[in-house]
């Protein structure tokens, strides 16, 4: 064993200890950090060391180059992304996550695949889905809309007697994807399956609403030869709007279509008796996506999709290897994804489910969506800033009242990076922002230190 490699295994429990407390020494100042720190002068990396110096070095070498650049995301201002942070239990969860280093796919070392399959079952609870549904952890929402699309990519060819799968996207001929206000994942999601971006037909919205006017897609799937997918919205990106998933679902009576619903953060409206019944319908959707690493405050990276339809979502990912367990009627996760290598995502979510169960995950959505609203308040009684929608849940949507030009919007952004992080959108055809609250952490005293340096940030642009 390389002698350094040695010395810092016999030193294992210090090394470890001593990465607790500079962990924990980030957490603790995030309340004090720039949420964004300035951008610093010019990069020049390090070339690679021909000698390794240890852990020790390593941490100090990080500490001093790369942390105080690094943004306080974890914390309760960091606005932008729709970003929750981790939870104590899910950071508990994470770090085991890396000590236990499970490969989850194979049930020939099983364990981590049934540890998958409870947390997948409580979050099927969770967000009230019935047991029709299946669903596996994949890196995040693109990564679940992927798989989504993929399954409803196979439907397609089995209402046309072929197997994308194994003859290609070609063999389907043109698709049509309509949805109303899809977001910008879903057209990279067809991209990648081979349907194309070209594929993805807008539908028109209700006036003023980015949620799709029903009688318009009913229309446009009555327009549509053969079957369809239909990619509905529960929570949309500027303004959380919500298609009526009920009423689309109901327009399976009359045409052939896959629904697929991307609720990245709008499903945990469910959470919250105040907004559930806006997923009223959810559990109608042939797939299903969902972002964990938003509200439910589990660290980067993980998603969770879900599916009416694991046969076809096996038929699209299944790897065949001698290595490897056979397909089966309970195939291993190794089938269910494009990743063969599947790191044991589900245990930081287990711990927070684990710890603090629905009650606790309930309180964090509505105080989160109570923060919103208070936001959303604040801004729209000055006089710096229009809010360009109503707060529906958890985003806050607005500009500049006086000259809303991007350039504006940047240098306002940038002034108030210090206290408050929000990100850049246009809504409307008119350039704006976007405050998005999910983190756990997140109180109306950091409600009224963003808006206070929003406020002050508009007025030196005056």
């Amino acid at each position: 064993m390389d002698r350094t490699l040695a010395a810092d295994l016999a030193r294992l429990p210090e090394l470890l200890d001593a990465t607790r407390r500079a962990a924990a020494d980030a957490l603790a100042t995030l309340d004090a950090r720039p949420v964004v720190p300035p951008p610093p002068g010019e990069y020049a990396p390090e070339l690679l060391p021909e000698l390794g110096a240890g852990t020790d070095a390593a941490l100090a070498a990080f500490q001093r180059r790369w942390a105080p650049r690094l943004s306080a995301s974890a914390g309760p201002r960091y606005l932008g992304f729709v970003t929750g942070g981790a939870t104590p239990a899910a950071l508990a969860g994470d770090w085991l996550t890396a000590a236990h280093d499970q490969n989850s796919n194979s049930a020939l070392d099983g364990a981590g695949q049934d540890l998958e399959r409870e947390t997948v079952g409580w979050l099927r609870d969770l967000f009230g889905l019935s047991a029709a549904h299946t669903g596996t952890f994949v890196s995040g929402a693109t990564m679940s809309n992927t798989a989504g699309l993929a399954i409803a990519r196979e439907w397609l060819g089995e209402r046309a007697g072929v197997s994308p799968a194994e003859d290609g996207a070609a063999a389907l001929g043109p698709v049509r994807v309509l949805s109303g206000a899809p977001h910008s994942s879903i057209a990279k999601a067809l991209s990648v399956l081979g349907l194309g971006r070209n594929s993805l037909v807008p539908v028109p919205t209700l006036p003023g609403r980015e949620a799709v006017d029903p009688a318009a897609l009913d229309r446009a799937l009555a327009d549509t030869r053969g079957p369809a997918v239909v990619v509905a919205n529960a929570g949309t990106v500027n303004t959380v709007d919500f298609d009526d998933l009920r009423a689309v679902a109901a327009l399976k009576d009359r045409h052939d279509f896959w629904l697929h619903t991307d609720a990245a953060f709008g499903a945990f409206a469910a959470l919250s008796p105040e907004h559930a019944h806006l997923v009223a319908g959810l559990d109608a959707s042939d797939s299903l996506c969902v972002d964990l690493h938003k509200w439910l405050n589990v660290p980067y990276d993980s998603a969770v999709q879900f599916t009416r339809r694991q046969d076809l979502q096996a038929r699209v990912f299944q790897n065949s290897a001698a290595y490897l367990g056979p397909l089966g009627d309970h195939p291993d996760l190794v089938h269910l994804t494009p990743e063969n290598s599947h790191r044991l995502r589900a245990l930081a979510a287990w711990f927070t489910l684990r710890a603090y169960g629905r009650e606790g995950h309930r309180e964090i959505v509505e105080r989160d969506v109570a923060c919103a609203r208070a936001l959303g308040e604040d801004l729209g009684q000055g006089a710096e800033f229009t809010v360009l929608a109503p707060v529906r849940l958890n985003v806050v949507c607005f500009t500049l009242a006086d000259d809303p030009t991007p350039a504006r919007l940047t240098a306002l952004r940038e002034a108030a990076a210090g206290d408050v992080f929000v990100t850049p959108t246009v809504y409307a055809g008119t350039p704006a922002l976007r405050a998005a609250f999910s983190n756990w952490r997140t109180t109306r005293a950091d409600v009224r230190r963003a808006a206070q340096a929003l406020r002050t940030a508009a007025r030196e642009l005056k």
